[in-house]
């Protein structure tokens, strides 16, 4: 129950809300058009102010809530929050190199397919649980790869297959989901960009062993930092629980005790009998948990999930309109069967074009309208991935367009019509006169 006090604080803090909402307006060409960012409420800010208040700072209720919201509304049984979506990707895939598993785990020198245009932390935890990521290209104008790409790839040593959904694009991820169970391999479908996208009638993030969701502040939900790991199998949930919290056997909440009445009756290993099973490790583990306060954010965001996806829908449809028939550009395009959930709209440049992607990139730009690499175009082209082992199938010339030739722009709920109609004047403004 609130005190007096705190109900006069959080009424103020909704009077200061407002304040600061009624004094935006959009003047064009001076007011930024970002690519992303959060649409943050009232009722978000008053969340985030009444868990500080209340000083709910390391993992507890509201996170215990959240991942029981999320599975719910994710359509999966277990869900872990972590700190960032990018910690939900290793915690994903290092859960599958652990000896639970048995014989068929993960180990250094696998195989893992996964796409070579897209976000580093995709391919990052295949390195670093020293495996070997295989590369295949993309589409242009899906922007996905193919399933018939995928089994191109697989060879003797692949073990496995981890790739996202492109800007809330889905990847025809029923057939890969399929191939994984046909050839024996374990599936991890990174969901980060694509939180209420369907493919085939059938909600993406639940189609693999496990799929991660980041909540970033660009990201189709917010909690400022944060991401979670889910799935639909408890013993694989139960590793990556271990995995998050420091690597520990017990299952105790935060601040909970002796949940399963067993905290001082049980032997573990080398330890003597009875030893403290909250201080007991099962795994090499780290601290990748997230806040109450960002978790009570997260609550308060999770409510306006299909305002959200609705308005990411709306304002690609008045893109793709707006821009259609332009020469010189080639627009997005969904996936066949899907209903994607966008995180921007795509642009590639033709070879041919009168112009290139730095000038019309820099016109807007210059027009206080925010643009984006499709994240870090072809993967093994990027200083970080010289030298380190990885295997390329087939030719990736798509990639390499998207890193010479392709953009993007936002749809973000945080946008406007007229934000959106000022990005569509300028883009055929750029191009007309470019004829």
């Amino acid at each position: 129950m609130m005190s007096d006090s705190q109900d006069s604080i959080l009424e103020l803090v909704r009077k200061y809300h407002r304040e600061k909402e009624e004094a935006r307006r959009f003047v064009p060409g001076e007011t930024l058009v970002m690519p992303s960012g959060a649409d943050l409420s009232e009722d978000d800010r008053v969340a985030l102010v009444e868990a500080a208040l209340n000083l709910r700072i390391a993992s507890g209720p509201s996170a215990v809530a959240l991942e029981r919201e999320l599975g719910r509304t994710l359509r999966r049984r277990k869900v872990h929050l972590t700190n960032s979506g990018s910690s939900a990707n290793l915690l994903a895939l290092t859960a599958l190199t652990q000896p639970e598993i048995g014989d068929d785990r993960l180990r250094p020198g696998d195989e893992i397919v996964t796409v070579a245009a897209g976000f580093p932390t995709t391919v990052n935890p295949i390195l670093q649980n020293q495996m070997t990521p295989v590369f295949v290209d993309v589409e242009l104008g899906t922007y996905n790869t193919t399933a018939d790409r995928v089994a191109e790839a697989i060879g003797p040593r692949t073990r496995g297959i981890m790739i996202a959904h492109a800007l809330g694009n889905p990847f025809p991820v029923a057939e890969v989901a399929e191939l994984a169970a046909e050839r024996g391999l374990f599936f991890v479908e990174d969901n980060c960009d694509g939180v209420g996208a369907s493919y085939q009638g059938r909600l993406t993030g639940t189609f693999g062993h496990f799929s991660t969701v980041s909540f970033y502040p660009a990201h189709h939900l917010t909690m400022g930092e944060g991401g979670c790991v889910t799935t639909d199998r408890p013993r694989l949930a139960r590793i990556v629980e271990s995995l998050r919290d420091w690597g520990r056997d017990c299952w105790c909440e935060p601040g909970d005790c002796d949940t399963c009445g067993k905290r001082y009756t049980q032997r573990f290993g080398e330890l003597p009998y009875g030893y403290d099973h909250k201080y007991t490790f099962s795994h090499v583990g780290y601290n990748l948990k997230t806040t109450d306060l960002q978790a009570a954010l997260g609550l308060s965001q999770l409510q306006r999930l299909p305002e959200f996806g609705a308005a990411r829908r709306r304002n690609w449809a008045r893109l793709r309109e707006g821009l259609d028939g332009l020469p010189g550009l080639l627009l997005p395009v969904p996936t066949p069967g899907s209903d994607p959930s966008w995180f921007g709209f795509v642009i590639t440049v033709t070879a041919d074009a009168p112009f290139d992607r730095d000038e019309i990139v820099n016109h807007l730009e210059d027009r206080r309208i925010g643009t984006r690499m499709l994240f870090a175009g072809n993967l093994t082209r990027q200083p970080a991935y010289q030298g380190r082992p990885y295997r390329v199938s087939g030719k990736l010339d798509n990639s390499d367009a998207i890193t010479e030739r392709t953009f993007w722009i936002g749809v973000f709920p945080g946008l406007t019509e007229e934000m959106v109609d000022y990005m569509i004047t300028t883009i055929r403004d750029f191009v007309t006169s470019r004829r």
